[in-house]
Order: C-alpha cells, then sequence, then structure tokens
C-alpha cells in the first residue's frame, strides 16, 4: 500500500455526449476513464480519483470537482491544469488545481451543489445548443413554473422526484434555492441542494415543463411532493439539458 503524501483537488468542465456517463463503467467509456488514464500518463503511475457527482450519460459540467492522491507531488500545483489538459481530450478541461487537507474528501465534504437544466423554447432547435438543451418549441407559463418551483423549497422527503433504482436510506434533502431564468429562447432552471436522489433534478424539470404547459396546476408540485409517489410527477427531461454548475465546500 503506497503512502499517501499529498492529496490534490482539480475543478472540470466537460461535455458528456460522447460518454456514458461520470463513473467508470465496464462495456462503455465514461469521463472517469479518460482522466485516469491522463493522470496515470503525466505522473507515471496508477491513479485513482474521487469526485464529487457520478453525473449520468450525456449530462454536462461547468464545475465538477474531482481529487486524488500521487505518491510522488512532481508537478506544481498551478502547472497541473496544463499538464493535464495537454493529454485530454477537447472536451474534458481542467480549471483550477490545488493541493488540499489529506482527508478532504470531493464527495462526502461538499455542502452544497447547484446543477442547471436549459430549455430550448425556439421554433426550430438551435444548432448551438441541440448538445446541451431539451428542445420544447411550445409556449410555457414561465410565471406558473415559478409559482410551482417555490413548494420545493427547504428540506422534503423527495421519493417522488426520484427514478426506481435507488438504494439510499433516506430520501430527504434540502433544497435550498430554485428558480427559473429567461434569456431569448432558452430558459434555465437553477437548483441548488444538499444532494439529490438518481434522477431527481430531471423528473422535477419534467413536472415543472407540465406545470409550464397549463397540464397540472402549480399548486399540484406540493400535492406530488407530500404523496411521496414517483407515478404522481411527471416525465424524466432528457439528459442532455443538465449540467452541474457548481460544488461547494
Amino acid at each position: 500500500m503506497k503512502e499517501i503524501l499529498t492529496n490534490i483537488k482539480l475543478t472540470l468542465s466537460y461535455d458528456g455526449t460522447n460518454y456514458h456517463g461520470f463513473q467508470r463503467q465496464k462495456n462503455a467509456l465514461a469521463i472517469q476513464e479518460v482522466i485516469e488514464s491522463c493522470l496515470s500518463k503525466i505522473y507515471n503511475e496508477e491513479i485513482r480519483i474521487t469526485a464529487s457527482s457520478r453525473t449520468d450519460a450525456g449530462v454536462h459540467a461547468r464545475g465538477q470537482t474531482i481529487n486524488y492522491y500521487p505518491t510522488f507531488h512532481n508537478i506544481p500545483e498551478k502547472r497541473i491544469p496544463y499538464a493535464l489538459n495537454s493529454v485530454l481530450p477537447e472536451d474534458i478541461r481542467v480549471l483550477e488545481s490545488e493541493v488540499v487537507p489529506i482527508k478532504f474528501h470531493s464527495r462526502h465534504d461538499a455542502q452544497s451543489k447547484v446543477y442547471s437544466y436549459t430549455i430550448d423554447r425556439g421554433r426550430f432547435h438551435s444548432v448551438f445548443w441541440r448538445l446541451y438543451s431539451y428542445h420544447m418549441p411550445f409556449s410555457l407559463d414561465i410565471k406558473a413554473m415559478q409559482e410551482g418551483t417555490q413548494y420545493l423549497q427547504g428540506r422534503h422527503d423527495l421519493s417522488s422526484f426520484c427514478a426506481a433504482g435507488s438504494n439510499v436510506i433516506s430520501k430527504e434533502r434540502e433544497i435550498k434555492m430554485a428558480y427559473w431564468s429567461e434569456e431569448g429562447d432558452l430558459i434555465r432552471f437553477y437548483i441548488e441542494a444538499d444532494g439529490f436522489l438518481y434522477n431527481m433534478i430531471r423528473i422535477i424539470t419534467g413536472t415543472l415543463i407540465e406545470v409550464g404547459r397549463q397540464k397540472i396546476a402549480p399548486r399540484r408540485m406540493l400535492e406530488i411532493l407530500e404523496a411521496r409517489d414517483r407515478r404522481l410527477a411527471g416525465p424524466t427531461a432528457p439528459a442532455n439539458g443538465l449540467c452541474l454548475e457548481k460544488v461547494s465546500y
């Protein structure tokens, strides 16, 4: 067992289009595999990483964080992004690097995470946003969507917005912030919480879209939340509109 001398934290951005999620897979290419391979190359030793979030296939990130323990800290801290970016593919980039305490853990020490979900309301899907947004060329009542969002604030059991297959013990999470913003044809949902359940944001987004299309009333969000029943919530929005914006420690 190697002696742990240094703990390095990196902040990453990536386009998740060409990957089968972040977490290493047996039969498909994942972002973790690519990063570990490139880190092992520049350090000339096997490197394994820990990530703050295991984003799903097709999900993007502007502020993912990871940490790892090189045996020999032979690359100056500020040069790590340059060294790693020189061997990473163009759809993965290291933005920042820093030495952190040995006990720091990217996932366990995270206090909150901010995600965004982007919807393109244009008549035709923008060629520039086609990989990073969900195309919904329909009239959406943003005011109603904002109203529905308010019922999510605070600490709740979010079972209604969790996909089947989750094995977490508690489905209580605290939603610290949630709102919609508009910029031309694009509308974007921002949500910050102390943790997220499997497909939670995409299910919430899909349900709020139903509110925006006036298929369900805004107050129905509270009833769905309190029911703790996934069958009552809306459809799961596609992965490509979702982006991990920031992780706070």
